[in-house]
Parts: structure tokens; sequence; C-alpha cells
């Protein structure tokens, strides 16, 4: 069998990466290859249209194993298995206790119990919450609580319970550095973080799969960050820990720790965002990154260098209206988590952004996870990217971004030196402003909000207006600017509430497709249209076509229309706009679809208003308001 699929292949001859290219170049027939063919992402990679084995070469960690140091491939050496985690915002302990239990006999193996405020949980506090739940099997992490008092109380109900300490699976997620990014303020100073870190990591020492050191890189990523900012600056913000740490933090500070120590009782929570293929890669390399980082404190166990992952699925490009989708995006995004190896994984519900989650909600956030699990088996597989030439490269090209930004953190002194500079949130800002842009724009999609809107959906009830607007946390004695997190839908969804609450009052504003002429053309700018002026919540009423001018505006009033959209081809609009604006007459906003070569005379007659694939949508749709009066 091997001798003839041997002389199957040798019948084809092999073929160079230069012989590709010719064929490609003589296919574009002049066209340039470059911004053709090659993607240019946020993160500043361009990404080929075909990469080769020899793409390979020079990546010097393809040769370890799953488990091996750099740990690029995963921890673990067989298999993918993740933790399914679920949250739980806690009112009521009891309560808390009782949806625990439920969450448990549906396949869930991980809880978060979220708190608001600094919660001091007692040890009887604990006994309520964890009641009949078994701590060798459930992984349980605690969020928004004082960490200190939770670490010392959970240490003592796993001595009393009797439960085999290093089995237990747990974590506080105490991340100091990351709190003072969002609030711009440390509560007691750095010496203090240093002791009550330092603290916790020996108090809970027997307990040697207790977390109890957080990185919240996600912060970065739902403030706008590219791939490769949140990667950097988690890495900056994971190495300033092991430095104050070890270090002692300050001559005056009590604590100074082994590397390993502290290492180990690390975890780094990060977002997944849709880019699929760079969300896997971004998994691999942070692993890479982060195993080179803690050798250089040289550590005496190689396993310390391993990183914990916890994944949440982004909020940043969730979105109100049409909120399913969210469940699409969530999905994909928990295919590149697991497909990346992360140890635990939390998905969002779908409508987590904008209200408490409910049972059906939490039950298809839960079963996405499962489905991957039991039906897919994406948790059977160590590391199911290696050896992909496109995978490869994308992980050796984000960890190359992410090291230089990471480098550039350094020698500013580090990542509170970076904060109190302004560094990092310049940055990530920029960034942030592009993104926007491209949304605006509709370079970057977000289905249902930017593109291709319900047109029937309407919000009747009334929304907090924090829901369209950035997280704010930032202290009265902020030392710097703060980190926002936003989402990227929260501008176009401001302005289509505003719709609907000007249309329970008012009538809602009607945009009137007047389609005439070629047939191709008048549909393809009729459905442009549409879509156009629903994303401001705008009905829109398409039509087959119309023989006259006079025939289609006596139609466009009789339905009401306050804007009339022409939709025809070019050529055509050389006539049709101009009759067509005299015959309305200024009784409705006149409205051109396309960029016709012959704008600048039409303009001339008094023709101005354009729609096409070059508007900026957002501000467009925010003057159409204005001329309507919707304020």
């Amino acid at each position: 069998m091997a001798e003839k699929y041997n002389k199957l292949f040798n019948e084809f001859p092999p073929v160079s990466t230069q012989q590709w290219m010719d064929k490609v170049t003589a296919d574009l027939k002049g066209a340039d290859f470059n911004r053709r063919l090659v993607w240019k992402t946020n993160e500043g990679i361009d990404v080929q249209p075909f990469y080769r084995e020899e793409d390979l070469e020079k990546l010097d960690y393809l040769n370890s194993l799953p488990g091996e140091f750099p740990f690029v491939r995963g921890n673990k050496k067989i298999g993918n298995d993740w933790l399914v985690r679920q949250s739980i915002q806690v009112k009521d302990l009891a309560e808390a206790n009782k949806k625990a239990l439920t969450y448990l006999m549906k396949g869930v193996n991980s809880l978060a119990f979220v708190f608001d405020g600094c919660s001091e949980l007692t040890l009887t506090d604990l006994s309520v919450l964890l009641k009949d739940i078994s701590l060798e099997a459930v992984e349980v992490n605690f969020v928004g609580c004082c960490s200190r008092k939770v670490s010392e109380a959970f240490t003592e109900l796993v001595k009393q319970g009797g439960w085999n300490p290093k089995s237990i699976r747990a974590s506080v997620e105490y991340d100091p550095f990351g709190k003072f990014a969002l609030t711009g303020k440390f509560t007691k100073g750095l010496d203090h973080v240093a002791e009550n870190a330092g603290k916790m990591i020996q108090n809970t020492a027997e307990l040697t799969k207790f977390k109890t050191l957080a990185v919240n890189g996600k912060n970065f990523g739902n403030a706008g960050s590219s791939i490769v900012q949140e990667l950097a600056y988690s890495l900056a913000q994971g190495a300033e820990y092991l430095t104050v740490l070890t270090d002692g933090g300050s001559t005056s500070s009590p604590t100074e720790l082994e590397i390993d120590a502290v290492a180990k009782k690390m975890k780094f929570n990060l977002s997944i965002s849709a880019n699929y293929f760079l969300e896997i890669a971004k998994l691999r390399a942070a692993r890479l990154l982060w195993a080179q980082i803690v050798k250089a404190y040289n550590p005496e166990n190689e396993c310390s260098c391993k990183m914990t992952i916890h994944a949440e699925t982004g909020s940043w490009n969730k979105t109100v209206y049409d909120p399913y989708v969210n469940a699409l995006r969530t999905q994909t995004e928990a295919m590149s988590a697991s497909l990346g190896g992360v140890d635990s994984m939390t998905i969002l519900p779908l409508n987590a952004i904008f209200e408490d989650s409910t049972e059906f909600s939490d039950r298809i956030a839960r079963n996405q996870q499962l489905l991957l699990k039991e039906e897919s088996n994406f948790d059977k597989i160590a590391d199911p990217g290696a050896g992909s030439y496109y995978i490869e490269e994308l992980t050796a090209s984000i960890a190359d971004q992410a090291w230089k930004l990471f480098l550039e953190v350094q020698e500013k002194g580090g990542f509170i030196a970076a904060l109190r500079e302004g560094f990092i949130q310049t940055e990530i800002k920029k960034m942030a402003a592009k993104r926007d842009m491209n949304i605006a724009t509709r370079r970057e999609n977000l289905l249902g909000t930017n593109q291709f809107p319900n047109f029937n959906e309407k919000l009747d009830q009334e929304m907090n207006p924090a829901v369209f607007a950035p997280v704010d946390l930032t202290s009265e004695e902020a030392e710097i600017e703060t980190l926002k997190p936003y989402r990227g839908a929260q501008a176009f969804e401001a302005l289509r509430y505003k719709t609907d609450v000007y249309a329970r009052t008012g009538k809602r504003p009607l945009a009137f497709m007047l389609t005439m002429g070629n047939l191709n053309m008048r549909k393809a700018r009729a459905q442009f249209a549409c879509n156009f002026f629903a994303v401001a919540g705008f009905d829109v009423l398409d039509n087959n076509g119309f023989e006259t001018v006079e025939e289609g505006w006596k139609a466009a009033q009789k339905a009401g229309a306050q804007i009339v959209v022409i939709c025809s081809s070019d050529d055509e609009y050389t006539t049709l706009a101009p009759a067509a604006f005299e015959a309305i007459g200024g009784k409705a906003i006149f409205v051109v679809a396309g960029a016709p070569a012959n704008m600048d005379e039409l303009k001339a007659r008094g023709v101005v208003n354009y729609i096409n694939v070059k508007s900026n949508l957002l501000e467009e749709l925010r003057a159409y308001q204005s001329k309507l009066g919707i304020k």
C-alpha cells in the first residue's frame, strides 16, 4: 500500500514557493499582491494568502511535545480537557449554594462566586455557601470578595473538612495591579500589596492548586486593545508581580518569596475575541512567552513555568440588539479557547451585558461548552492546531510582536511605571479608536448592529443608560488615567435606542426606496440603503420599481416617508436624481444611494445627501436623526 501511495505522489513534481508566486502573480493580472491578498491585522501582522513548510524552519520550539517546556503546546501531556466554569452572583449565601448544586448536576465542574463589593466571608459563611459541594471534585473561585480573609477561611474549611489539600482546585481573584489600572488608586500602597499577596501565598502553601494571584488581562481586551496588546500587558503585569514578591517589593517589606512559590499561585484571566485563529495562536504564544519570563527568574522546578489560563468570552463585541447573535459569537470564541488549550473557561450568557442572566441563557452558555466536549470531542486531542503552517506562523508572529511590546513596557520601568506614565492607556485608546472607526465605517462588522439589523426589533422597555456607556471605576483620588472597558457596539446601540424612545410618542421615521431603472443596480442599492437606515431603527420600505419619478414620489407620500432614497445606476442618476429632487421639493429628505461619478454636478444642483460603502455610518445616521428632530 505504501508503495502505491509513493508512486502516486512521485508522479507529481514538487512545486516551489516561487512557482506558486509566479502563478498567483499571473492570476492577479497586474494587481498589487500585498494590497489584494495580504490581510493586515490590528496586531500589525501581515497574514499571507498561503504558507509552506519552509515558513516553520525558523521556529525552534516545534520539537517540544505537549506538557514540555516551553509549554506552547499546552500544559497537559495527554488530551485537551478544561474546566467548565459558570458564574453565580451571590446575593444570598443559601440561594447561591442551591444554584451551585443545580449547576453541578448539569455538567459544570468549576464555579465562580461573584460578590458585589469587598465581602469579608467567614468560615461560617463558606460553610453555608459550599454546603454539600465536594471540593476535591469541583473547582471553586471567589471574585469580588476580600481575598485574604476568604483564603484564610477557605484553608481552615479544608482542614476541618478532612479534604486532601493537594487535590483542592480553587482561587481568589486578588489583582491589585489590575484594580489600579481600573480605579487609578492603590488602597494601601505597594508595600501592603506585597505583604498581603505574600501572606496569602504562604498561608495557602499546602493547597498547591489554590491560586491566590490573578492577572486580569481581560480588562485590556474589553477596553478595546488588540490581541498583541492584551498579551503583552498581561505578561508585563504578571512579571511585575514576580518582581515585587520575589524581591520583597521594597526594603521595608517583610515578604520575600521563592519564584516557584509565586509563579505556581498565579492565574491569568484572558478575554477571547472573534478573531478565531489569532486567538488560538495568542494562547499558544502566551504560554511560550510566560515560560521564558519565569525561566529568567531561575526557578528550581520547570513546572513553575507553566501558565494557568482561564478564558472568558470577551464583552467588547457583544450587543444589546439581536442578542441571540451573542450565542454565535461566544460559540466560535469558545472553540478558539479550547483549541488554544485553556485550563478553564467561562462563556458569558447571551444577555449578560444588559441584564441578569436567566435560567435559559445560563443553560445555553453551559451547554455550549458541553457541546464542544461531548459532541465535538474538542477535549480529546492535545494541541490540535499543532503543525498547521498558518497557526504556527501566527503563534510566532504574535509572540514576536507581544515580546517587543513587553520589552517596551519593561524599558519604562515595568507595568506600574508604564501605567503612571500613561503609556499603556494611550496605546489601548489608540487601538480602540481605530476599531471604533472600523465599526463606524463597517470595515469591522457586528452582525445585527452595524450590519444586517433585525428590521422588526424594537426596545420597548426602559434601558439603564449605563448599558450604553463605558464602565468607569475611577476613584476620586485617582493618580492615573484609568482603563474603561466598553463595547464596540455601544455608540450604535445608543443611536438606535434614541429612535426607539422617540417612536414611543412620535412617528418612527420611514426611509422609502424610490427604485428605478437598471434592475440589478436598483435591487443592490435598495438592499444596501435598507440596511443602512435600519441600523438607526428607522422603518424602511423597499419597492419593486417605478416607471416614473412622479409615480415613486406619490407612493412615498402615501406611505408617509420622511426620507426618500433613489436607487438606480450611476448613469441613470444624471437625469433621475435631479428630477426626483425637484419633484420632492424639500418635503422629505432626499438621498442618493451610491457615489456617482457626477456627484459634484449633482451637488451643484442641490442634491447633497449620499450613502455608500465609504460612508461613516455612525456620523451620517446621527446627522439624519438630527435633521428629523430626534433628540
